[in-house]
This record gives structure tokens, sequence and C-alpha cells, in this order.
């Protein structure tokens, strides 16, 4: 038997975590088996589309990495196959077409919660004879067609996380197939077109396991063999609630604008439900496909962590070449530098700077905000900064005309000499060098903390730092 999952999202919205895990792992449980993943877009729902969701979905998909072997189909296109179908339920006694209106189903709920009652339908249309359904189509109702559910007995699938699951029949009530618009709902639709593609297993957000019931039904009345089900752990929030917006981003697009790499989110959202085991956590693209099963799927939600998710993309980011990581930084870099910058970049000059930030960005977006002096003309910062711990305004002023007059006479300009020759002042100032060095930092960046200062400097260079350590001493100024 070939494998074949399908991953089928619907165009109501923008692609969140759950969405881009579940289509992750039904791309690796196909990988792994060597089987195709298709891609299937369940379209039916008019009314609540959003344009664009379905291009940021597979663009999503693209940039994880994550390539699907089929599709995408759509089911808007395959309106005829579902009709079809419906027709033939009604014909073998398994469905039937429900004439009520919206008011009259509103009316029966109400009811039936006052009363206490779970809400289903009441099968008023259910033993229609043919006359008053001839009668209602002669009134112009346009009927939906209802699964004709049987009233005792039970359903029971074997779920490959869940294990054995059982719904009593008489609570799923008579659902709907096709509505009045001729339009599938999400179970016929979903189980004709499993069936036609020869879906082997629905990998699926567990949100949906009251849904396989009702789907085993309809493939129970068309007398087709259903796949294997596996319902997928919830992703939760810090307070163990179902992840929201109120958590933070959800959206994945989100966290690409935000600078985490492909395969670091890959590695992360693998682990957001399964386990090779209890220790590891740094898995590459390879080792997950190698090792993925559903037997390492938790029964249990999963737990997002947003600072373990820095941490990794921290790991990934650390990883990569320094070619590599200036290309994937550019683009943060054009985008987050301010508006003064000159654009386009200078690649070579920007090669220079990655290996000072690269063990200290957890994310891409983070990097223009640690290199923007680099490309500044003019720096901007309070004059206070200057004055370090345990000096005054006099003493940082002093301290810095004397290395102002120092570095303006010396001819080489690369981070060794700078240290050794800094260091060398600092002791025939008998200055501790930590108070130099901090002073000289904020000088030539305008912060307190920043890349080592001394290839800082190299980069720079002579005229830009001196210009600086001169703009320095003149704010210094300002305080006495």
């Amino acid at each position: 038997m070939t494998v074949r999952v399908r991953f089928a999202p619907s165009p109501t919205g923008y692609p969140h975590l759950g969405n881009i895990r579940t289509a992750l792992f039904n791309w690796l449980f196909a990988r792994h088996h060597n089987g195709k993943f298709i891609l299937r877009v369940e379209d039916t729902d008019v009314t609540r589309k959003v344009e664009g969701a379905i291009e940021t979905m597979m663009d999503s998909l693209r940039w994880l990495n994550m390539d699907w072997d089929e599709g995408p189909y759509y089911q808007s296109q395959r309106l005829s196959l579902y009709q079809e179908t419906a027709n033939r339920l009604i014909e073998g006694g398994y469905a039937y077409p429900c004439y009520c209106s919206p008011e009259r189903l509103e009316a029966v709920r109400r009811e039936q919660m006052r009363q206490k009652q779970p809400p289903k339908y009441d099968e008023y249309c259910r033993n229609l004879t043919q006359s008053e359904r001839v009668e209602m189509e002669a009134r112009g109702i346009k009927p939906v067609v209802r699964l004709k559910v049987p009233h005792s007995g039970e359903t029971t699938f074997e779920d490959l996380i869940r294990g054995q699951i059982t719904f009593n029949n008489d609570t799923i009530g008579d659902l709907v197939l096709l509505k009045s618009d001729g339009y599938p709902t999400y179970h016929l639709a979903n189980v004709v077109d499993d069936h036609l593609m020869n879906i082997t297993h629905v990998l699926r957000a567990d949100e949906w396991v009251s849904s396989t019931p009702r789907h085993i039904l309809i493939y129970q009345a068309l007398n087709w063999q259903p796949p294997q089900f596996a319902h997928l752990p919830m992703i939760l929030g810090p307070d163990k609630s179902k992840l929201s917006k109120r958590h933070g981003a959800t959206a994945i697009n989100e966290y690409r604008e935000q600078g985490y790499l492909p395969d670091a989110m890959i590695n992360f959202l693998t682990l957001l439900g399964w386990s090779l085991d209890d220790h590891t956590e740094l898995l590459r693209r390879d080792q997950l496909i190698q090792h993925f099963s559903l037997e390492r799927v938790s029964k249990t939600g999963a737990v997002f962590d947003k600072v373990k998710l820095e941490w990794m993309n921290g790991v990934y980011l650390r990883k990569l070449g320094i070619e590599e990581y200036t290309k994937q930084a550019m683009p943060f870099l054009e985008r987050d530098l301010p508006p003064s910058v000159t654009r386009p970049l200078d690649i070579a000059y920007v090669n220079q700077i990655m290996p000072l930030v690269q063990e200290r960005a957890k994310t891409l977006a983070e990097i223009p905000q640690l290199v923007d002096f680099f490309f500044l003309d003019d720096l901007s910062y309070n004059a206070h900064m200057l004055v370090g711990k345990g000096m005054d305004a006099a003493m940082a002023a002093s301290i810095i005309e004397v290395a102002l007059q120092k570095l303006t006479t010396i001819d080489t300009w690369d981070s060794q000499f700078l240290e050794s020759y800094l260091r060398q002042l600092s002791t025939n100032l008998n200055l501790n060098t930590g108070k130099l060095f901090s002073l000289l930092r904020t000088a030539v960046t305008g912060r307190t903390a920043t890349p080592p200062l001394f290839q800082t400097m190299a980069i720079l260079g002579k005229e830009t730092c001196l210009g600086r350590v001169r703009a320095a001493r003149d704010r210094l100024s300002t305080l006495q």
C-alpha cells in the first residue's frame, strides 16, 4: 500500500500554527513512508472565504520547504461529484431532502435547550411522503440533503493515536450533507474526496474527533472503505488553554516576518506533540523524516513555548555560514534599517559586520537594531551615557580628549592593533580599562552594549570613529 495523506486547508482565514503543524505531521508521515502528500483546498464555504488566504497558505508551505506531490485540488471545481453522491444516498435510502427553514430549526434548537436536551435535528422531514415532498418543491423550497443516521447502535473507530473511540448513534443527529445552494458540507465533500483520492490516512486536529463517526456512517452508506484516522493533540498556550491571538502571534507568516528560519520552525513545530525521546530537541529535517511515527505522537495538548522557539532559532542562526547568514539577514536590514540609510546596502560591508552579531541574534529581525550604528551618519544618544560608573563629566571629557589625540596619530587601524594600543593607553593613564573601553564604546556606537569594540572600530574605519569621538567630546562639554 502506498501511503497517501492530504492537507486540506479552508480559505476562511490565514494559516496559523495549528494548520501548519497539521500539514507538517502529514508531510513527515508521507515522507517517512515514501508516500504522497496531497494538497486539497476545501473552498465550499463561499460566505466565509478570505481573499488571498490560500495563496498565503501555499506560500507558507513553500517557505517551510514542504513540497506537495499532487494538487492543489479545489472542491469548488468538483461540485457535481458531491451532488451525484448525495443523490445516490437518497436513492439508496440513506439520505433524504429536508425542507425545514432556518427559523424552524432555530425554534427547535431553543426548545431542546430549554428542556436541557442535546441540540440535534428533530427529523421532521425524515419520513415525509412523496406527495408531501412534491408539495414542498411546488412551493419553491430548495431542500438540503441530510444523512439518515441510525437511531440505535454505536459507531466505533480505531484512532491511531488515541485508540478505540465509540459514539452512540442516537447522539449524532441527521447531519446536512448538501446545502440548498448545491454546495456540500465539510462532511460530505471530505468523505467523497478522501475516497476518490485514495487517501489511506487522515491526520487532523483533535477537534474533528466528533466528526469522525459521521464520516464513517457516510462511508458505510456508500459501501466505501474508510481511511485510518489519527487525531493530533491541540496546541496550547502557556496557560494551558487553546493557543489564540491573546498568547501572541499565531499566524505562520508573522513568524516569517519576525525572522525565524524555516528549519527552526520545522524542528520546533514537530516537537509540539511529537518527540524522539525525552531529551533530544535539535533534529535536522532528514532526521525528523527518518524517525517520525504516530506511535510517538502525544495524546495530550502541546504547550507553545516562545522562549524555546527563540532559543532554537538562535541555534540554527549560529549554525549558518557567514555568507548564508548575510543572505538571510539582508532582507531584514533593507526593510528595517532607518530610512536615512542608503539602499541598496553594500553586501561586502555587511559581510564584515555579520560575524559580530551572529552569536547574539535570536531572530533575523533583531539584527537591524543590533547593527544600525554601522550605517548611520549621525548617532543620537544622551550625553549622560558617556559618563560611566565611578567618573564625572569632567573626568570623562579629559579621558576622551586624550584618547582622541592618541587615536589621531596612529596609522594602523585593525582590531588587534587597536586593542593592544588602547590597553597600553589605559595603563599609561593609570585608568581601569573598563572605563576607557566603555567610554569609547558609547562614543563610536551610541550604545553601552554592542558587538566587540575593537572589531567594531576596525569596520567603522578611522575617519568615522574619530568623527564620532569628537562628537562625544562636544556632547560632554554640554554637561560641564
